[in-house]
């Protein structure tokens, strides 16, 4: 009985942060597995005329089967450098089709220089930079989702190694006080003060880490 109810709650938890794709941004379609700029646009464009509310609807979405569709619901997310890889493709395919429109629309206010098509050039020109501009802050994004990956393999290897420090200053420490134990009954002067200096160190590296560890959780 316990079981299904912590069963239950997880599928209650997956439900409720489930991305919607009815509503999901382009951006964020792009986090889960299985779904590039192509798959997200095709998402996009076929709900401009249709309503997705479950798995079949998504599946009708030309390019998105029923593992991706899973990937969706289940919100099986790729890494962030993955997600922002993606963006930057997106936005460098958004720049290229909107430098085709402008390039188009500047030729036909020179064939045809009449207020319309220069006002429709302007305009074109002006989405072509703003798409550009877009591309740029995709790619400073990825940098600095990359340098974010790189700083936290780093923090996650430093408190790997300190943990198996601390482990092995503890068993010694164990170790030390157990010597102490058998000097004191021995009535070992000399090994008692020589031990409870080793304790003493031993406590203190450890303090030590401890702080360390503390640090690097933050």
């Amino acid at each position: 009985m316990k079981r299904l109810l912590l069963v239950m709650i997880a599928l209650a938890v997956s439900a409720a942060y489930a991305l919607n794709p009815q509503t999901a941004t382009k951006e964020e379609l792009m986090g889960i597995k299985g779904i590039g700029p192509v798959k997200s646009a095709a998402i996009i464009k076929y709900r401009r005329h249709h309503t997705i509310r479950s798995r079949e609807d998504l599946m009708k979405v030309e390019g998105i089967g029923e593992e991706i569709a899973d990937n969706v619901y289940n919100n099986v997310k790729v890494g962030e450098v993955k997600q922002k890889k993606r963006i930057v493709k997106s936005r460098k395919m958004d720049a290229k089709k909107a430098k085709r429109k402008a390039r188009k629309a500047t030729k036909e206010a020179e064939k045809y220089p009449d207020k319309a098509a220069k006002e429709k050039a302007k305009k074109a020109q002006s989405k072509a930079k703003k798409a550009q501009s877009k591309v740029a802050k995709a790619r400073k994004d990825l940098k600095q989702a990359r340098k974010e990956k790189t700083a936290t393999a780093k923090k996650t290897a430093e408190m790997k190694k300190l943990a198996e420090k601390i482990k092995k200053d503890k068993t010694k420490l164990r170790k030390d006080q157990a010597d102490l134990k058998k000097a004191i009954k021995a009535k070992d002067k000399k090994k008692i003060a020589s031990l409870k200096k080793k304790i003493a160190r031993d406590k203190e590296r450890i303090a030590k880490d401890q702080d360390k560890m503390k640090a690097l959780k933050k």
